[in-house]
């Protein structure tokens, strides 16, 4: 069987890893997850016992957590084609620092958001989180605008799994509606220019469940159920 990835929606950080694969031209699937409803069940826990999204199950019937573990799995099959680096190389190096900047700092930034989002709050508590997560996606964006150090891409050399990775967090800055980014041009750049990629065009599609055309290995979509039993076939 081809690789099954497990994507969240709505605006799930899985986002990246479908702009990954694409990019990578892996064969792969796609299982479609509603959050909060899904990710809780007792089914999808048997994928990812955290119950959150991304997974990865494997053709060997392995399962992959965590978006950053998923962008390495992708990158280390994919080093022919340029996605991935070797392990110890400088590239590698650079790759994972600016992995582990948007997997921490640039994510969590937006986490207070979120939760005002999604939970019932007193009017003081909602008002108190919301401006302590404008402040932090703010400082958020200063900082990954100054990484950037004025380059076209996160890594400088093109695309990479950085990149694809950026796009699918960056999005909730215009969900959220906390910051003007053109006040960051090269955060404002990249993130144009990521939106005319066939890649990030396809995965909008999946998740509005839009006519999608694949450029890389996608091989269709399976239900959760199907992909369970996928899942008992190859244990």
């Amino acid at each position: 069987m081809s690789p099954i990835l497990f994507y969240g929606v709505p605006e799930g950080c899985s986002f990246g890893s479908i702009v990954a694969l694409e990019w990578s031209g892996l064969p792969y699937r796609l299982c479609r997850v509603e959050m909060p409803e899904m990710v809780s069940t007792d089914d999808y826990v048997r994928i990812n016992a955290v119950g959150e999204t991304p997974s990865l199950l494997l053709e060997d019937g392995r399962t992959i957590s965590e978006s950053m573990a998923i962008l390495h799995h992708i990158g280390a099959r994919a080093i022919g084609n340029g996605l991935g680096f070797a392990q110890g190389s400088e590239d590698f190096d650079r790759l994972n620092q600016m992995l582990a900047f948007l997997n921490t700092t640039f994510f969590k930034a937006f986490g207070p958001l979120w939760y005002a989002f999604e939970h019932p709050l007193e009017p003081q508590q909602e008002q108190a989180l919301t401006a302590y997560g404008i402040a932090a996606v703010e400082k958020a964006h200063q900082t990954l605008e100054r990484l950037l150090d004025a380059r076209e891409w996160l890594l400088g050399n093109g695309p990479s799994l950085a990149d694809a990775y950026f796009v699918g967090i960056a999005r909730w800055n215009d969900f959220h509606k906390v910051v003007d980014r053109r006040q960051f041009p090269g955060l404002h750049r990249l993130y144009e220019r990521m939106q005319q990629e066939p890649a990030v065009r396809f995965a909008h599609a999946i998740e509005h469940r839009q006519e999608a055309k694949s450029s890389g290995g996608f091989r269709g979509e399976v239900d959760l159920a199907e992909a369970l039993g996928l899942l008992k076939q190859a244990a």
